[in-house]
This record gives structure tokens, sequence and C-alpha cells, in this order.
């Protein structure tokens, strides 16, 4: 694994972690409106990132087709706003750890289906790895009870899951990260309000209490500012089936972080489920390679795996 490798590979691994904390601010906004939560979630993330990004950044936006706009609009509505109402909805009908083991197996279903897209057989070690994962995944959670809503709803976060990493490829390129980050913030914030107004009224969103703005302003700063540059920075870097491999990592920082807030516990099969998905990530990353595969001049390395462009942090 080369350096630009190691340093998207840490990215994405930061970003996931992020992402793992966020299931325990989750935690604290039980009471408060779903759509009105991501609605002001994604609305504070946009503004900070256009902030960020400073005045002129946006100019590529008006060079984006009308199937480029259309894949942000589904990239908002499956991987971000359609993600998190099925995990929701799924936890009415089935305990937490059912959604998150369906979860668990993205890495899997990124591992088989972005090759075939490309007309490419799987690579070995990203697959046996996103294996790995799964079952680390799976160990740390465990299984509980659940009914078939419940089952089919976790199947819908399985698929925004995928969606949130493959649909961003294409429109990584032209934007980068951070504008990217952005734009899909604003789409999803439209949508979120949108889906309140519907079944909500005026109602869909009111003032948060100390402990409910906390939350969300974690979420909308941290996990969603910075966790997504960093995702898209990793998934830049290193593609999409090495970098899902990381989504391992979030019942692993969920586990860890759930104590805090004396909502679960970390014992010995937490442990060795993170030792399972520390190792899949390692073995399906390249972290175990003596050397990084001989990139081609088309961009793609020796072996037939895609390589995602490499080019300077936006």
């Amino acid at each position: 694994m080369n350096a630009n490798s190691s340093r998207g590979a840490l990215l994405a691994g930061l970003a996931c972690l992020l992402v793992g904390g966020s299931f325990t601010a989750n935690s604290l906004l039980g009471d408060y409106p779903y759509a009105g939560g991501q609605f002001l979630r994604y609305g504070v993330a946009c503004l900070l990132l256009l902030l960020w990004l400073g005045r002129g950044s946006t100019a590529a936006l008006r060079d984006l087709s009308r199937l480029q706009w259309g894949r942000l609009a589904l990239l908002a509505a499956v991987g971000m706003v359609g993600f998190n109402m099925a995990i929701l909805a799924a936890e009415r009908t089935a305990e937490p750890a059912v959604p998150g083991v369906f979860v668990g197996c993205a890495p899997v279903a990124v591992a088989i289906l972005v090759p075939l897209s490309a007309r490419r057989r799987p690579q070995r070690a990203v697959l046996y790895g996103a294996l790995l994962v799964a079952a680390g995944a799976f160990v740390v959670q465990g299984w509980g009870r659940a009914d078939g809503p419940g089952l089919l709803f976790s199947a819908a976060a399985l698929a925004g899951e995928v969606g949130f990493a493959v649909l961003a490829v294409p429109v990584l390129r032209p934007l980068g990260p951070r504008l990217l980050a952005a734009t899909v913030c604003g789409v999803a914030a439209v949508e979120s309000a949108a889906l309140g107004l519907l079944a909500d009224g005026g109602d869909f969103v009111r003032m948060p209490d100390r402990t409910e703005g906390a939350a969300l302003l974690w979420q909308a700063a941290i996990v969603t500012v910075i966790g997504f540059v960093l995702w898209y920075t990793g998934l830049q870097r290193i593609g999409a089936e090495r970098a899902t491999l990381f989504s391992g990592l979030i019942p692993v920082a969920a586990a860890c972080t759930a104590p805090l807030v004396g909502t679960g516990s970390y014992g010995a099969p937490q442990a060795f489920g993170s030792a399972l998905v520390g190792a899949g990530v390692a073995l399906g990353s390249g972290v175990f390679a003596r050397r990084s595969p001989a990139v081609t001049g088309t961009g793609r390395p020796a072996g037939g795996a895609s390589v995602e462009s490499v080019r300077a942090e936006q």
C-alpha cells in the first residue's frame, strides 16, 4: 500500500468511526421529530461546508448535467434520508442489532456489485476481507428479534449504505469531496423538509432542548461536515470497494461509545468482533500486501481493479 492509499484508508476509517459514534448521539434524539432532525442536521452542515468552501467554489455545479443532478438527488434520498428512515422504521419492530447486522454486510455487497458493474471479477482479497468485516460486525452486535417488516426495512438500510458509496463515485470526480458533501447535504435538507411537511405539516421541526441541540450539533458539525469530507476524500483515493470495508468500524465505534451514555456494554464478544473487523479491513485494504500494484497509464492497476482518480483535495 503506497502513501496515497494509506492516507485514503486512514481518512475512510476516521470517517466511519465518527459515524459509529453518531449512533450514540441518535439515542439522545428519540423524542425529536425525525424529519425535522434530519433537516436541521443537513441544513446546518450545508451552511458550514459552504463557509468552508468560500466564494466562487460552487462554480462546478453549473457544469453538472441533469443526469448528474439526478444522481445527487438519488444519493441524498437513498444514502442519507432513506437510510436513516429505514433504520428508524426497522427499529420499531426489530431489535437494533438486526439492521446493524444488515448494514454490516455492505462491504460484501459493494465488493461484488462494483466489479460486476465494471465488467470485471471481484478482487479476492477485498471480497475475503469484506466477509471478515461482515462476520465481525455480526459478532459485535449479535442478533436480535425481528419480524417481516423489520427485516425488510433492515434490507432497505443495507441498500442505502451501499448506495451512499456507489452513487457518489461518478459525481466525486467533477465536484471533489467538500463541494460534493455540501451539495448532497443541501439536497438532503430539502428532501427532509418536504418529507416532514407531508407527514407532520408545520410541526415537523421544533426548538431542540439542550441535550437534543448538542446531539444535533455533533451530528451536523462533526459527523456530517468532517465525516463526509473525510469519507469522500478516502473514497476518492482508494475506491468504493476498499473504502466501504471501513464501514465495519461503525458498529465497533457504536459499541465502544454506547457505555458512555449507558445504552450498552463492551465485553469479550465485542472485542473479538472488533478484532475480526480489523483483520478484514487490513486484508481487504492491502495492508498485508508487500507492495501496491503497478498502475497503468489508464488509471487501472495491473490486476484490472479500478482505481479512483487521485486529485488534490478541494
